[in-house]
């Protein structure tokens, strides 16, 4: 029996070495092409002879990393500037349109890559793979220019809803005042009336800062001679029905804009002009906040940390609802609902104590929050800070605020709460009312500083050498205006006092 020759052609097909190489090189010429690109777009086109494609992108992506370079090194040595010109509107829209061009143009040249890359000429196993890699770098970088064009988007659109300008730039005895105000304009309320009426009083030069808490059922509230409703009210904003106190100052100036003519939100205005009439300063700006848009900027950073002394009620501010959930006494890290809780509970408290919670709420935003917390989470509190009704800072300031925050940060703030047994709101002495809030003024400065620590060094020298045994005598009176022990947290007395320690030992 003889053996049968095969043909060479109906031999099997074995594994051909040069042909797997030429597949290796070109899989490696295709993927070196898209990091190419992705790395430095328009490599690749001058590498395949695109000269021309390849040398505009390339001079294109050069001139935008020299920009990147020299904005970097503006937000580095001249903040001011940096800051002016990312709260301009037209230098942000630019910047906007520009992220959405190079986003597309970035992915055009990522799939002129693959189209050089010749994907026909590859080996079948890698045609696919290929394929999906292209196409999720194409998405990379569409996605991450499409992203931050959204984040310069809810940045301008931050800026142009939130800081409509208007207040006064000019510090006023080396301090900038600012009013802050917290309001719930509901639907089972007629118009809106702020529940929480504070000043931030802060020294231009250190950064001390004094916070004033006004009781919202202030009455017989004076006006300013300047203010409009000076001649409405020559005597104040009363009532004979007690009806017209402070907060309700607000809804009257909206109801009479005539008498704001010009003026965009009379009411913020109007309130301004009343707490100047009753603390004796000159309101530099003011910023309205709704209490929902304070729930989601809580959210927004990630929640705050709090010290609760007593137990608080979540509810029963409406007659007849039933309380079920409560903030439990500790410290606590609280997300928006559970802070603006903490903030506006007062179904088995005072208005008083909650004045000095809120006061608690804002020392705990402005020691806890971060650059980095702010940078990470802006399209969030963007969204949230929307949420602020208004303020009239105007963006040109917000360099000089933040410098004045990063100053308060290094100090303790102090805090004033115009409440019994100092003053009662039906009743108030708004001569006492003045001399407090300079008194409280002098002491936030550096000298003021020096002097009432001098005073205290002073002060316990002479206790020491009153008594030998270093303790006061039984009818000694605790000085410096802070609360005794007998005091009942519901109605904490008016001096100054450190809000830092205050907050942080719960006693609010």
């Amino acid at each position: 029996m003889t053996a049968t020759t095969l043909p060479p052609a109906s031999r099997p097909a074995g594994p051909n070495p040069t042909q797997q190489k030429s597949q290796r090189i070109k899989l490696r010429r295709g993927l070196t092409f898209l990091l190419m690109t992705l790395v430095l777009p328009g490599s690749a086109q001058m590498a395949a002879g695109s000269k021309r494609l390849g040398r505009f992108a390339l001079r294109t992506w050069a001139v935008l990393v020299v920009a990147v370079l020299a904005t970097v090194a503006l937000a580095l040595f001249r903040r001011s500037a940096f800051i002016t010109l990312m709260s301009s509107q037209a230098p942000l829209r630019l910047l906007q349109g520009l992220l959405i061009v190079l986003g597309i143009c970035w992915a055009g040249l990522m799939i002129d890559a693959w189209r050089i890359s010749r994907p026909p000429e590859l080996a079948r196993q890698h045609r696919l793979g290929f394929a999906m890699l292209s196409g999720a770098l194409v998405f990379l970088v569409t996605g991450a220019m499409f992203a931050s064009a959204s984040i310069v988007s809810d940045q301008r659109d931050f800026m142009s809803s939130v800081f409509t300008g208007g207040g006064d730039k000019v510090a006023k005895d080396g301090r900038i005042n600012v009013l802050l105000l917290g309001g719930d304009a509901g639907s089972d309320r007629v118009g809106l009336r702020p529940d929480s009426i504070t000043v931030a009083s802060i020294d231009t030069d250190s950064g001390r800062t004094v916070l004033f808490s006004l009781p919202r059922n202030l009455e017989d509230v004076p006006f300013p001679a300047s203010s409009p409703l000076h001649k409405v009210f020559p005597n104040g904003y009363g009532c004979a029905d007690h009806s017209c106190m402070l907060n309700a100052v607000y809804t009257y100036a909206e109801a009479h804009k005539d008498l704001y003519p010009g003026v965009k939100n009379p009411g913020a205005q109007a309130t301004k002009e009343a707490v100047e009439g009753a603390t004796g300063l000159k309101i530099n700006y003011y910023a309205l906040i709704d209490l929902k848009g304070f729930q989601k900027l809580i959210d927004a950073v990630g929640g705050i940390t709090i010290t609760v002394n007593k137990k608080l009620p979540i509810g029963g501010q409406v007659p007849g609802q039933k309380v079920k959930h409560y903030i439990e006494p500790g410290t606590r890290h609280m997300d928006g609902y559970h802070a603006l809780w903490y903030a506006r509970s007062r179904h088995a408290d005072s208005d008083y104590a909650r004045m000095a919670r809120q006061k608690c709420v804002m020392d705990a935003m402005l020691n806890q929050l971060d650059p980095v917390t702010v940078l990470t989470k802006f399209n969030k509190i963007a969204a949230a800070g929307k949420q602020i009704i208004e303020t009239d800072v105007p963006p040109s300031e917000i360099n000089k605020l933040i410098d004045l925050a990063g100053k308060a940060k290094r100090h303790s703030i102090a805090s004033v709460a115009f409440v019994p047994p100092m003053i009662y709101p039906g009743s108030p002495d708004f001569a006492l009312m003045h001399q407090t809030t300079k008194a409280a003024v002098a002491k936030a400065t550096d000298a003021g500083a020096k002097l009432a620590k001098a005073q205290r060094a002073a002060a316990k020298k002479a206790k020491a050498t009153a008594s030998p045994s270093g303790h006061a005598t039984a009818g000694t009176k605790p000085s410096g205006g802070s609360s005794s022990a007998s005091t009942k947290p519901s109605a904490p007395t008016s001096g100054t006092n450190d809000l830092n320690s205050v907050c942080s030992a719960g006693s609010a």
